[in-house]
C-alpha cells in the first residue's frame, strides 16, 4: 500500500510539473518599442500590463522607451523589438527604401488615426493661415514627422514647398527657438509642441496652430507595428496583444486620470498633471477623432491609406514607391465589439 501511495503521489507530482510547464510554455515574451519616451500616451501600453490584460492573453510585455519613430521601425526590422509604436510614414519609407530587407514590419492596428502634425507659430507674427507662411523662416529637427510631411501640407494649400527656408535643431531647442524669435514657425506633435511651449512661458492664448489634418492633410499618425516573424510565427500572440490594448484603450479613454498614475508608477519623476493633459490631448487630437469614429478604432481606410502611401512617396523622395498593402496587416485585429472603446 505504502509503494502504491509513493506511486500515486509521484504520478500527481509529475501531473503537476508537466502542467506547469506546459502553462509556463504558453507564455510568450514580447519586447515592446515605444516611439519616444514614457508620457502621457504611453498609458495606452502600460495599463495593458498594470491590469494583467497582456498577462490574461498568455503574454510577458516588456514596454521600453523609444526615442523616435524612424528607430522603432529600424529595431523591430532587425528583430532587436517585436512590437513597437510607431508613425505610419516611418514604417511607409523603410518599406520602400528597403525593398531587400530580409525582415519588414508590418501596421496591424492604428491608433493615431490622424496625425498629430501641426505648424506653430506666435500670434504675433502675424502668421494666420497657411499663406502666411511664404517668406517665413522654419524650424525642426531633420526627422520631424511634421517637416518631412511639410511638402504635403503646402500642396494641399497651393504653396510651393520647396520655397520654405529651414533651420534645423535638436528637438530640445525647437520649442526654444521660436519662443525667442530664432525662427518664425516650427513643426511638431500638437501634444508635444504646445506643452513644450508653455513649458517655456508662452501661453496659449499667445500661439497660433495649424494642425494638418485641419487643412487638407489626411495623413495617419502612429500605429502598432509586428515584426514579419510575429507575424509568420505567432500571429495569435499578436491578436492577444491587440485585444489587451484594445481593453487598455477603453479603460484609459474612460479614466485618463487613473491612467496617468499607472504612467507614474513607471516613471517616478513624471509631472502628472502636465502628462494628464498631454494624454487629454492626445486623445481628443489623434486618436478619438471624427475619422476614427467613422472607420474604426484600429482600423484603417485603404484609400486612404494608398492616398498616403502615394504621398509619402513623393514628400519623402523614396527609392521605390510605397504599396499600402505591404505595409499593413489588418487580419490580427480584435472583434468589433472590442474595437468599441470610445465613450458614449
Amino acid at each position: 500500500m505504502r509503494s502504491f501511495r509513493f506511486l500515486g503521489c509521484s504520478a500527481a507530482l509529475l501531473l503537476g510539473l508537466v502542467s506547469a510547464s506546459s502553462s509556463f510554455a504558453q507564455e510568450t515574451k514580447i519586447k515592446f518599442q515605444l516611439d519616444w519616451r514614457f508620457e502621457g500616451p504611453a498609458a495606452l501600453f502600460l495599463v495593458a500590463k498594470s491590469k494583467g490584460y497582456f498577462a490574461q492573453e498568455k503574454l510577458d510585455v516588456t514596454i521600453d522607451a523609444g526615442n523616435g519613430s524612424g528607430n522603432a521601425v529600424n529595431r523591430v526590422a532587425s528583430g532587436t523589438y517585436d512590437m513597437g509604436f510607431a508613425d505610419m510614414a516611418a514604417l511607409m519609407e523603410f518599406a520602400a527604401n528597403n525593398t531587400d530587407a530580409p525582415s519588414k514590419p508590418v501596421g496591424v492596428m492604428m491608433v493615431y488615426n490622424d496625425t498629430p502634425a501641426a505648424i506653430f507659430s506666435l500670434k504675433k507674427s502675424g502668421i494666420k493661415k497657411p499663406a502666411d507662411l511664404v517668406g517665413k523662416k522654419l524650424g525642426a529637427p531633420v526627422f520631424d514627422a511634421g517637416r518631412r510631411g511639410y511638402p504635403i501640407f503646402a500642396k494641399a494649400n497651393g504653396l510651393d514647398a520647396s520655397k520654405t527656408a529651414w533651420t534645423s535643431m535638436d528637438p530640445p531647442l525647437r520649442e526654444t527657438m521660436l519662443a525667442r524669435g530664432d525662427v518664425d514657425a516650427i513643426t511638431g506633435f500638437y501634444f508635444t509642441s504646445l506643452l513644450n511651449l508653455n513649458a517655456r512661458g508662452v501661453k496659449d492664448e499667445d500661439i497660433s496652430v495649424m494642425m494638418f489634418p485641419d487643412y487638407g492633410v489626411k495623413l495617419y499618425g502612429n500605429a502598432i507595428i509586428a515584426s514579419e516573424a510575429m507575424v509568420k510565427q505567432k500571429p495569435e500572440a499578436i491578436k492577444g496583444f491587440l485585444r489587451a490594448f484594445a481593453k487598455a484603450s477603453k479603460d484609459v479613454m474612460a479614466n485618463p486620470e487613473a491612467a496617468i498614475k499607472v504612467l507614474k508608477e513607471r516613471d517616478g519623476l513624471v509631472d502628472e498633471k502636465l502628462e494628464l493633459r498631454r494624454l487629454k490631448l492626445a486623445i481628443t487630437s489623434a486618436i478619438a477623432t471624427p475619422h476614427a469614429k467613422s472607420e474604426g478604432y484600429g482600423q484603417v481606410f485603404l484609400p486612404r491609406l494608398t492616398l498616403m502611401a502615394s504621398q509619402v512617396s513623393d514628400a519623402y523622395g523614396t527609392k521605390t514607391r510605397v504599396n499600402a498593402d505591404k505595409i499593413w496587416n489588418g487580419s490580427f485585429l480584435p472583434s468589433k465589439a472590442e474595437l468599441d472603446v470610445f465613450p458614449k
